[in-house]
């Protein structure tokens, strides 16, 4: 069990579709922030991979509804099955809470300790400003995509950014992170086929493979965006790359 510190400011208990109980601990205190770092990243969000880092690093995608579709089917079959108002539809009911209860836990989990990890390594954080709510419109990669939490991902790097004096930016939408060679900037139209997992540049004869690429690009425009608009402290006299400075008061 988790100790509780500093002042509870209120406690909610909500009943589950499960019929568990939760209670919701609401306290205000002081966080001790992680020590600043300088290292600075950019990120490239995938279906097939999860993310793959401008370091190298992919992070393979745990896919939970995907693993679980079969074990949902067959609750769902039984629970369209069972007579209305008997105690064996109830008892299906709450098995088909508890597997979505269990999915949702482990995405979450999944989620947060990956977010608390980026944020703890990094000082500054580039990823893409993606428009999941029309990218969902796509129904074969609907599922994927829902699956995946995008949304609540970047929302927990936002919030934990604010808390470690750590900076989240957001490259936009119609970037070519993909298409364009992190070497010379050449813009490559045949990268938009998403089958095509890696290429040589014809321009600098650059390979590239394209999660890796785009996450290197998306780290470079997310620090040329924060120069454009007056965080000069992004790169130094040489052209390298440093960490921002950040101050700020106690956090709630």
């Amino acid at each position: 069990m988790q100790e509780i510190t500093g002042h509870v400011v209120n406690v909610t208990v909500t009943r589950t579709s499960s019929g568990k109980y939760i209670a919701s601990i609401l306290c205000e205190t002081e966080i001790e922030k992680h020590p600043q770092v300088s290292q600075n990243i950019g990120i490239d969000l995938g279906i097939k991979s999860y993310l793959v880092t401008s370091d190298g690093e992919v992070v393979d995608n745990p896919k939970y509804y995907r693993t679980q579709t079969r074990k949902l089917r067959s609750y769902h079959k039984k629970l369209s099955r069972s007579v209305k108002g008997s105690s064996n539809r109830v008892k299906a009911k709450i098995k088909l809470a508890r597997a979505y209860e269990r999915i949702t836990n482990l995405r979450d989990d999944f989620l947060h300790k990956l977010s608390t990890r980026l944020i703890k390594e990094n000082s500054i954080i580039c990823i893409e400003d993606l428009r999941v709510a029309n990218m969902v419109r796509n129904h074969k990669l609907a599922l994927s995509i829902s699956d995946a939490s995008w949304s609540k991902f970047v929302a927990m790097l936002e919030y934990k950014a604010l808390w470690h004096d750590r900076m989240v930016q957001k490259i936009g939408t119609f970037y070519p992170s993909s298409q364009t060679c992190n070497h010379c900037g050449f813009i490559n139209p045949l990268v938009k086929d998403l089958k095509l997992r890696e290429w040589s540049c014809p321009t600098c004869s650059n390979y590239n493979l394209r999660d890796n690429n785009a996450a290197l690009n998306i780290l470079a425009e997310g620090l040329r965006l924060m120069a454009a608009v007056g965080i000069t402290e992004a790169l130094n006299a040489c052209g390298e790359l440093v960490s921002p400075v950040f101050y700020s008061g106690s956090d709630r």
